[in-house]
């Protein structure tokens, strides 16, 4: 199509044409669908875009009214999210600016941030340096020593790794590398309607909960989970913690924003965070949670990240079910899952 013969689908707000083409007005600086209700402006203003994401990087937004972004352009922004990924990885030991990855991209830098955080759920520095921590991860298994790990992974300095990645490992990488010797987590065990409760937590945030039958079994995961940490048992002091779970077990309490102190993948925490937007009382499928990460093809990879979330209940984890809405399965057992699912429900309806 050419200009003209979208001018005059756009006139006739041909519902059909909807995902083919945008339409922006110059002097609002808003961009609409062809179907868009809205009174039309004049010829001389309007200029055509074939995709949302083109639109935006010209510096359009999004008509309020009709809301052009949402058809027809997540494809298009998954495609040159994932290629400013791999951008990003390309340069790892000096990760692009905001600025430069907006050039490369031809987009600009307000629609890079935001397209890029909607999408991946983080920002593209948070990205660029998840993954050259996920590299120090790997690297300190292999390396002989830290600085060796930290050089391959991308930092050119050790002050700049300390200063933008150590933190985020959650233990000094020397700790992490002996897999996690000389870090003090306390831990607590309770009954619970669903049988023994432990949790465990390090003075950043809770670690660890589980669900088990015994005290043994329960033992033993949290071993080996921290086979290198001093384990220090204190009921007192994690006795407040527990009540909130116990609430959440009770249904008197829907929600568990509790401080976390947790390992995983940029990957791994946008499925955690979706799992925690599901309302109380519902589930969603492997599927629709892949689709809500944008994702559409990773729904066996978000079974995955379900199976190692290692803060059972805060997680909600067992909210994700099959499509065909069997329960699939659940680290702490079908039957607790199942039960916390009824019981959500019934108290859900009460609500």
């Amino acid at each position: 199509m050419n200009d003209e013969q979208r001018w005059q689908v756009f006139l006739a707000r041909d519902v059909a044409y909807d995902g083919q083409f945008v339409v922006a007005v110059r002097t609002t600086g808003i961009y609409c669908r062809p179907s868009c209700p809205a009174r039309r402006p004049r010829r001389e203003n309007t200029v055509f875009y074939p995709a949302p994401v083109e639109a935006e990087g010209a510096g359009y937004r999004p008509c309020r009214r009709c809301h052009p972004e949402q058809v027809g352009s997540a494809s298009v922004q998954t495609a040159w999210v994932a290629q400013a990924c791999r951008l990003i990885e390309a340069a790892a030991d000096q990760p692009p600016s905001l600025t430069e990855l907006a050039d490369q991209l031809g987009l600009s830098v307000h629609h890079v941030q935001r397209v890029f955080k909607r999408v991946m759920g983080i920002s593209p520095r948070q990205y660029s340096e998840a993954y050259r921590l996920g590299r120090v991860k790997a690297s300190l298994k292999q390396e002989e020593t830290v600085s060796m790990a930290m050089y391959e992974a991308g930092y050119g300095s050790s002050s700049r790794f300390y200063e933008n990645g150590a933190s985020r490992l959650g233990m000094a990488p020397t700790i992490y590398r002996r897999g996690g010797a000389g870090t003090q987590i306390r831990y607590t065990l309770v009954d619970s309607p669903l049988g023994r409760l432990m949790v465990a937590a390090t003075e950043r945030g809770v670690c660890f909960v589980s669900l088990g039958d015994s005290d043994e079994t329960l033992d033993r995961a949290l071993r080996g989970d921290y086979h290198a940490a001093d384990l220090i048992r204190d009921d007192e002091g994690l006795g407040e913690t527990v009540q909130v779970i116990l609430s959440f077990l009770a249904g008197t309490r829907p929600q568990l924003n509790l401080p976390l102190d947790i390992q995983g993948t940029a990957f791994q925490w946008r499925v955690w965070e979706a799992l925690r937007t599901i309302p109380y009382g519902e589930t969603r499928t492997y599927a629709q949670l892949a689709q809500a990460i944008d994702e559409p093809k990773a729904a066996r990879a978000v079974g995955h990240a379900c199976a190692t979330n290692p803060v059972s209940l805060v997680i909600p984890c067992h909210r994700a079910v099959r499509t065909d809405g069997s329960l699939g399965g659940y680290r702490w057992g079908l039957s607790r899952k199942e039960a916390l699912l009824a019981q959500e429900k019934a108290h859900a309806s009460d609500r």
